[in-house]
């Protein structure tokens, strides 16, 4: 059997994470999202492995076409040039694939490797026309809907249905097994409301016309989580970091502190009087203290430099420095990312109410009590700058010595506070 993995897209809401690299190369613990996947599908049995490819496509094609050699996979690459959604994706494959059934899913998910091994188990003993993964859901209102018969075979699929219609609550998971019958459906969907070709119309014209029946595989037990969102990557975090062995490959010198499981990555030096408590990931080749204090759920990645800071439940990508009298809490810090000394980000709101965040003109409620700040990559901080709770500094900017940033900052911006208070934005000249 032969896996598709669909990577075209770039991920939108989770700017400016993604300006850099699309959305399944986001580093999680160490590997970007995609390697979490294809190693879970390794272990289920899947040595070859197509990968839907389009925004920043460069980068995904660089790092796996080393990471093949190494765990002797087949990756191949196809371009997707239009973006028109998921049956469009799929279609891309059809001169391909040979006439025998194959894996779908989705790039930007994140699902613990036994739910892959036991869809394939269950296809091998219980071999049906197709397969389609369930999991269960509060809130069914925002999700596609599956309702399955009394034989757990798919009736009916229904996009974010009224809760007065009482479909039941199993969710679309994202990934699917097919045969090539697939296609033929394909050619016969028409765009949807959101004027795209969607798989799971697809998937009703293959019960509707061609009588084909669709098994629901439901998730039980296991984790699985649609990133879509930027707090959604500080679950996915926590969940990798939870599973976390202790090891350390790196130097500890003496008067250091460590308590709980924590990884330290290869060349990597914890200098004297750092306090470390895990959970908690550092990479390779990073400098960490003197008197340094990093707290539970914090993943550091390759080539950073912590100071006698504060970093708590933070996401911090490769090559960033947070060298001197920082305070990072609950917050994504991008690649390439200088904190000067004493910039602070608020993670907590005076009246304790949710922290909300400005996506894409769009104010979202998080959930969260804790949220800090996206920095995107290549951005920089002067001394003493102070960065409000849920807000976003775009790519490539730049904020000026003791500025209160209170508002999302564009990429590519000078955002700075004049002597008389006020605030100003202008182009990076840097």
């Amino acid at each position: 059997m032969r896996a598709i993995i669909l990577t075209a897209g770039e991920g939108k809401r989770l700017r400016p994470i993604t300006t850099s690299r699309p959305k399944p190369m986001i580093p999680l613990i160490g590997k970007p999202l995609l390697e979490h996947t294809i190693i879970g599908l390794k272990e289920a049995g899947i040595n070859h492995i197509i990968l839907i490819v389009g925004y920043k496509e460069e980068t995904i094609r660089y790092h796996f076409d080393k990471f093949s050699k190494e765990f002797n996979l087949e990756i191949e690459y196809i371009t997707q040039k239009e973006f028109l959604g998921t049956a469009h994706a799929v279609a891309q494959v059809k001169n391909s694939m040979r006439e025998e059934p194959f894996l779908i899913l989705n790039g930007d998910i994140f699902v613990d490797a036994e739910i892959l091994k036991e869809l394939v188990q269950e296809y091998k003993k219980n071999p049906s026309e197709g397969y389609i993964t369930l999991f269960e859901v509060e809130n069914p209102e925002n999700f596609g809907v599956i309702s399955l018969n009394s034989n757990g075979f798919v009736e009916k699929i229904t996009e974010k249905p009224s809760s007065k219609l009482k479909l039941g609550n199993l969710a679309n998971a994202g990934i699917y097994i097919f045969n090539p019958l697939i296609f033929k459906a394909i050619e016969k969907t028409e765009k949807s409301i959101r004027n795209e070709y969607e798989i799971t119309d697809s998937m009703e014209i293959l019960i509707e016309e061609f009588g084909v029946k669709i098994k629901g595989y439901i998730i039980k037990d296991y984790y699985w989580n649609d990133i879509g969102l930027p707090w959604q990557l500080f679950e996915v975090n926590h969940h990798i970091l939870d599973k976390l062995e202790s090891k350390n490959l790196g130097i500890v010198e003496e008067n250091v502190t460590i308590t709980g499981n924590v990884y330290i990555g290869k060349d990597s030096i914890i200098k004297s009087g750092s306090y470390i408590q895990g959970p908690c990931y550092i990479g390779n080749k990073c400098l960490i203290g003197p008197n340094a204090f990093i707290r539970p759920y914090t993943s550091i990645n390759d080539n950073c430099h912590i100071g006698m800071s504060e970093i708590k439940n933070s996401i911090i990508f490769s090559n960033s420095a947070i060298p001197h009298f920082n305070y990072i809490g609950d917050s994504i810090i991008c690649e390439d990312v200088n904190l000067g000394a004493g910039t602070k980000i608020s993670n907590l709101r005076f009246d304790n109410q949710n922290v909300t965040m400005n996506i894409n003109g769009s104010l979202i409620d998080s959930g969260l009590r804790k949220l800090g700040a996206i920095i995107g990559p290549n951005s920089q901080t002067g001394i003493n700058a102070s960065i409000m709770c849920g807000k976003i500094i775009g790519n490539n900017s730049v904020i000026g010595a003791h500025t209160i940033v209170n508002e999302n900052i564009p990429p590519n911006t000078l955002y700075y506070q004049e002597s008389g208070g006020k605030n100003v934005k202008k182009p990076n000249p840097f």
